[in-house]
């Protein structure tokens, strides 16, 4: 990850009003999605924390 990638990660964190470690790799594994040509399906099992960080940019499918 660089710095571009990092920053928007912790942009995403800050949006979502969230901190910690294990919230920085959720928002580092959003913001890979994010940056993916659409259409970008999520297999997750946190559906309500990456719709905090991807909103509807992503679909989401729990696992």
């Amino acid at each position: 990850m660089g710095d571009g990638e990092a920053r928007a990660a912790s942009k995403l964190l800050l949006e979502a009003g969230w901190y910690g470690h294990k919230c920085a790799i959720d928002a580092a594994v959003a913001e890979g999605a994010l940056r993916q040509h659409r259409p970008v399906v999520m297999l997750t099992s946190d559906i309500d924390g990456m719709v905090k960080l991807c909103g509807d940019r992503v679909r989401l499918v729990a696992v």
